[in-house]
């Protein structure tokens, strides 16, 4: 069917008294005055589209009437009827048409302007509803006011050693304004992702790009109209709807010029905020939905969005957790990628500022936080931040301070909880106790259900409207309804939801068997994918499971916790195993031409592992991370882009190893971008010209790289960390001078396979200095290398100083003949301890096989591993050509 013969699906009262109306006063014309009627509507269009004179010739007045409800929408006919009934000299029949329609439905709206006219309407409708934003509390704040920066950083602006401006911009005009740039090529991307973790601001954000659009700071050459389309509440809608429905919800009338608006959809932008929450396609959902005016379920339409099966040529910003761009890959078209990181430190102090308003309180508040690092550190989540400054302000209010450090999200939400329970009246508390127990329950229920929006019904059965925790927990929503105004309500923040749900296991009632560990037992068995809408509630429900956080739980609701759901949830991380492990590399697996790393494009896989460690380290608690890692011989985490987050997870989890376990890394993503790669190839290039001093002040100078904080963990005393594979990993000079400091420190770690990580003439000099350290404990050395490397000659005199080196295994590797005979001097050495020397898939001339047949009759107890060498240590002379 063509656009703009599409049928409008609106439906509704006024809609059919509109119908009424409509069809009684085309039944008053005579016939003549119905012909003539029906010629002054072929042409009535301004735009130049009207009704096509086929549909017109010889329909009746009820024909007529459905006519031009379905091409115009039921309103905006009355309109057009009543002007071509004036042309069509029925001027008696409009001023009846025009009286009823004041009285049966008010004054009607502005039909028919033209695009231009209605967008200045619309652009101050969007201000004036847009103007201002609800606190969590349900203050309304001015949104130019409390809306504070965040630092956004392109897709290809990993975490690295470089400065943090270099990879993220605050978020000023400029920079909402680069989402949509075209690039080196002139294409523009229609679809643009904002991504991050719970809380971090995204939908803040995408607030604020349509109010600076609406105030003319954004898109003004490319979009006419901006729509916000929260996906999490239209989801829960019950019923269908077009997209043409979700496109007048927004309108300040339903007189818009919603045909003329969609003939030009590469002028409008649609602001998709929480598309994670869209379920995958499939069943008769999969069937793509292209037409704007067809009535469907809210998954299917914003889908068809989403994937640009409808209106492909429009513009796309879509927000979603940072876990979820994996999933919702195969659904999007090209998309351009952009990280919301939450505040800088300099902007975590504006919005001190901008919360308290007092000067003195938001400097007294933001002085105590910043002497406490952890806690300062954790203000970069937005959501965070406001926990943190509500805190503070009710403790100042009472003349107190924050007297307790918070290390994780759990403890700061905790916190949170207990402010509103120690803010209440010493009789009203087991009141508030028991509410908080409900509202815990429901906010399970809806986690389970994925629903985010509550029914005052609902509220009402559980006594909970209008009561403390009502206010407290829940942000009102009004909307206006078919009959009455529609009233629902849904908690502070998604993250807050999913943290009472996990509350609500730990305050399950004992004595009832079963209720606790068996609740916790289906909630750890639905979380079986990394991309579960359970995996928040899940790692919120190890951060309660701590001895100090259950204790917590235990003196403010005045309940025993009950120590099976932890039992539980430890024997379900002993029973994961090492889920998506990587499949290890072995020498000779692979060929030269294939051992590059992966190309830039390639997928970030879910990674399941990844989000255990992030379950362990809310708990902070180290003797059950110990006891939990006992079951895990290897850690194994492969293609994970690292933020400072996961290396911090990661971190702790390393610290807490028991002897003999295993990490590798694989295919992980620690570098930035081409251009700092060149701005690190120039300094490598300058050290190689400057020998051992000049390599020593490079190393120096060279900033902390990403993996500090794991090489740190690992020179603990407690660590029991004894092997380290990293592969496909691309390693900068920075993690190389780090990893060679943590070697020299390291109790425990005795094995270290570095293959095929791109490693720089610099790098391998500085991790040789850290393996001849005296005290260095490893004793199994393995790395690959593609192409000739002049870093062996670093390496190689290596072996004389190492007292723990016993087995080298450079397969794979390029030996050129003097490096061999390098080689050999050095195993006949009386310092060097090595008992093994592995060279699997190395090529060597018949001279360099000579000089290591030599070397191990030198040193009969050295073995060297090679085809040619293999079971014939002595090969008679006749036979060695064949060699």
């Amino acid at each position: 069917m063509d656009q703009s013969d599409a049928p409008c699906s609106s439906t509704g009262p006024r809609f059919a008294v509109a119908r009424e109306l409509l069809q009684a006063a085309l039944e008053d014309l005579s016939q003549e005055q119905l012909k003539r009627f029906r010629h002054k509507l072929r042409d009535v269009g301004s735009d130049g589209r009207s009704i096509p004179w086929g549909r017109l010739e010889r329909a009746d007045a009820t024909e007529l009437a459905e006519q031009l409800a379905q091409f115009y929408g039921p309103e905006p006919a009355l309109e057009v009827a009543r002007k071509t009934l004036k042309r069509a000299d029925a001027r008696d029949v409009a001023a009846q048409l025009q009286e009823q329609r004041l009285q049966r439905l008010g004054p009607g709206p502005a039909a028919l302007l033209s695009v231009s006219e209605y967008k200045k309407k619309y652009r101050e409708h969007v201000l004036q509803r847009h103007a201002r934003v609800k606190e969590r509390n349900a203050r309304s704040v001015k949104i130019t006011k409390r809306f504070t920066k965040l630092l956004i950083a392109p897709e290809s602006a990993a975490p690295s050693e470089e400065p943090e401006p270099q990879r993220a911009r605050r978020s000023d005009t400029h920079t909402f304004n680069r989402l949509f740039r075209g690039d080196e090529e002139g294409r523009r991307p229609l679809t643009v992702v904002l991504q991050g973790p719970a809380g971090i601001g995204k939908t803040m954000a995408a607030k604020k790009i349509l109010y600076d659009w609406a105030a003319g700071k954004l898109y003004q050459e490319q979009v006419d109209f901006a729509f916000f389309l929260p996906c999490g509440e239209l989801l829960e809608r019950p019923g269908t709807r077009s997209l043409a429905d979700l496109i007048l919800d927004q309108c300040p009338d339903r007189g818009a010029p919603l045909r003329r608006m969609l003939a030009q959809p590469e002028r409008l932008l649609f602001i998709l905020d929480g598309a994670d929450e869209l379920p995958a396609p499939g069943g008769p959902e999969a069937a793509p939905c292209t037409d704007p005016f067809e009535a469907a379920s809210g998954a299917r339409v914003l889908g068809a969005l989403l994937n640009k099966a409808l209106l492909p040529s429009a513009l796309l910003l879509v927000t979603t957790r940072a876990a979820a761009p994996g999933r919702l890959q195969g659904r999007l078209c090209s998309p351009q990628c952009a990280e919301v990181r939450g505040f800088s430190d300099k902007d975590k102090k504006k919005y001190f500022y901008k919360f308290f308003g007092n000067e003195r309180r938001a400097e007294r508040a933001y002085r105590f936080v910043k002497e406490n690092e952890t806690l300062f550190a954790l203000c970069f989540v937005p959501f965070v931040c406001w926990i943190v400054c509500t805190v503070l302000h009710q403790q100042l209010e009472l003349g107190r301070d924050l007297s307790r450090t918070s290390k994780t999200t759990t403890s700061v939400y905790l916190l949170f909880v207990a402010s509103v329970l120690s803010s209440a009246p010493a009789a009203d508390r087991p009141r508030v106790q028991g509410d908080l127990r409900k509202l815990c329950r429901l906010a399970r229920g809806g986690v389970l259900e994925r629903r985010a929006q509550f029914a005052e019904e609902e509220l009402e059965q559980l006594e909970l409207r209008d009561s403390k925790v009502q206010t407290q927990f829940f942000s009102k929503k009004e909307r206006p309804g078919v009959l009455e105004t529609e009233v629902t309500y849904q908690f502070l923040d998604q993250s807050f939801q999913e943290f009472l749900a996990a509350l609500s296991y730990l305050l399950e009632d004992e004595s009832v068997p079963g209720t606790a560990a068996g609740g916790v037992g289906t909630l750890l068995r639905g979380d079986a994918q990394p991309h579960s809408h359970l995996v928040l509630t899940t790692r919120f429900l190890f951060g309660l499971l701590s001895a100090e956080r259950m204790g917590d739980i235990q003196r403010h609701f005045g309940c025993r916790v009950s120590e099976r759901v932890k039992q539980e949830a430890l024997r379900w991380v002993q029973g994961q195993g090492c889920p998506g492990a990587a499949p290890e590399v072995t020498e000779g697996a692979k060929g030269l031409e294939d051992t590059e790393e992966p190309e830039e494009e390639e997928e970030e896989e879910p990674n399941y592992s990844l989000e255990l460690l992030y379950c362990l380290y809310e708990t902070q608690e180290d003797a059950f991370v110990r006891q939990a890692l006992s079951s895990l011989p290897e850690l194994a985490l492969q293609r994970v882009r690292f933020s400072r987050m996961d290396v911090a997870v990661l971190s702790y989890c390393v610290r807490c190893c028991h002897s003999g376990q295993a990490l590798r890394l694989s295919s992980c993503r620690l570098v930035a971008t081409q251009e700092k790669k060149k701005k690190s190839l120039r300094k490598r290039l300058q050290a190689s010209l400057g020998g051992s001093s000049s390599s020593q002040a490079t190393a120096k100078q060279l900033p902390a790289s990403l993996l500090h904080p794991l090489f740190q963990a690992m020179t603990d005393p407690l660590c029991r960390l004894s092997s380290l594979t990293l592969s496909h990993c691309k390693l900068p000079d920075a993690v190389c001078r780090d990893l060679s400091e943590a070697l020299r420190a390291a109790p425990m770690l005795t094995e270290l396979s570095l293959l095929h990580n791109g490693l720089s003439e610099a790098g391998l000099r500085m991790l040789s200095e850290g393996l001849a350290w005296p005290q260095c404990q490893v004793q199994t050395f393995r790395v690959q290398l593609s192409g000739p490397q002049r870093g062996l000659q670093y390496l190689v005199p290596m072996l004389r100083e190492s007292p723990a080196l016993t087995t080298l295994d450079l397969s794979g590797c390029q030996l050129p003949a003097p490096m061999v005979t390098y080689l050999c001097a050095v195993l006949q050495h009386p310092g060097c301890s090595l008992q093994t020397l592995s060279l699997a898939s190395v090529e060597l001339s018949e001279e360099s096989l000579q000089e290591l047949r030599a070397a191990k009759r030198a040193k009969p107890n050295l073995v060297i591993a090679h085809p040619a060498l293999d079971g014939h240590p002595e090969p008679p002379k006749e036979l060695s050509s064949i060699f």
